[in-house]
């Protein structure tokens, strides 16, 4: 073991809205110690995502809410330090969802091994972790989505839009991605091949969207909500299919936002157009996870799926990276690396 006390960056309070660094407080205990039949695992890799803006409360979520002094939740990559378990070895790596906090201890139920030699275990809490998940179901298993037309993609830079957006392209769309700034839209269609992106953040949106859908809108794949969304709606073609995956511009929202009432106009919009829209959360389906690593982890180590990281270094960094998340300036898939 590389350290002698087990910290903990805990829930200390429940946001008021945007969430801030004083609703986290960073505990130090004793590291738990296996019993029979459980494992004791260290923490290497952390999973920054906005869904655990959601865990916090005072918001929506499909995942049970974190009690005030519990750590703060999310996937992580370990190592095993100590098994008495036989179905696990001191040395093996696994994908855990002990969230923030050095070490953990498991009866190894809710443990999945990882192979680095088929992966890097980085991908773990990306493209073949809950994030690919989430894209992969919401273009696979929510609408029967047909090859052709044109597919929308919001928060395409993102790690869940990013891939969301290269399985529409692997499956016969024209695809339309949308991203905040001329460096993200620059990437969606150099990097990510997308046909055309568009800069939510520039004064000619409309513009923009008019110029990139000349021929509507076929399938939607929602991932960030607020005003954005009246803009885009307007496209809409008769029998159009939305998939919401996410909403994280309102994610911190605990009333209904000020201003113009869109919900009449998008009520006539699905009435008269055919729109099918459907929701869907990955607690509820993870028992399609093996269906997904298997489509999925070829298409990652074969290249043909292309993944952003950005590994940020020290355990101590956690609270303010997340908060990084609701800014608008990241892009790609943010892990925070133990530096000891």
């Amino acid at each position: 073991m590389t350290r002698k006390t087990n910290r903990q960056f805990t829930l200390a309070a429940r946001p008021q809205g945007q969430a801030r660094l004083s609703d986290f407080e960073l505990v130090e205990s004793a590291i738990p110690s296996p019993k029979d039949g459980e494992v004791l695992f260290r923490n290497t890799l952390f999973s920054i995502d906005p869904y655990q803006r959601n865990l916090m409360g005072n918001g929506s979520s499909e995942w049970p809410v974190i009690e005030i002094g519990d750590p703060m939740g999310g996937p992580t990559v370990a190592v095993v330090e100590e098994s008495r378990n036989p179905d696990f070895a001191v040395g093996d790596h696994v994908q855990t969802w002990t969230g923030w906090q050095d070490y953990a201890v498991s009866d190894g139920s809710d443990l999945r091994k990882l192979d680095p030699n088929i992966a890097p275990l980085s991908t773990a809490l990306g493209p073949l972790g809950l994030t690919g998940f989430t894209a992969w179901y919401g273009m696979t298993k929510v609408h029967d989505f047909k090859p052709g037309g044109t597919l929308v993609v919001t928060g395409a830079a993102g790690s869940v839009g990013s891939t969301a957006a290269q399985l529409g392209k692997l499956r016969g769309f024209r695809v339309v991605g949308v991203a905040g700034g001329p460096e993200k839209v620059a990437f969606l269609k150099r990097e990510l091949g997308l046909d055309e992106a568009i800069d939510y953040k520039a004064d000619d949106l409309e513009q923009q969207v008019a110029r990139a859908l000349p021929n509507g809108i076929d399938a939607f794949f929602e991932n960030v909500g607020g005003p954005l969304f009246p803009v885009l709606m307007e496209h809409f073609n008769t029998d159009a299919k939305m998939t919401l995956c996410g909403t994280i511009a309102d994610y911190s929202d605990t009333e209904l936002p000020k201003g113009t009432n869109y919900l009449p106009r998008m009520i006539t919009l699905i009435h008269y157009r055919f729109v099918s829209i459907k929701a869907f959360a990955t607690p509820y389906v993870l028992d399609t996870f093996p269906e997904f690593l298997a489509e999925m982890t070829p298409l990652v180590t074969s290249g043909r799926i292309i993944y952003g990281e950005e590994f940020i270094k020290g355990f101590e960094s956690l609270p303010e990276t997340f908060l990084k998340l609701f800014d608008g300036s990241h892009s790609g898939k943010k892990l925070i690396v133990r530096a000891d």
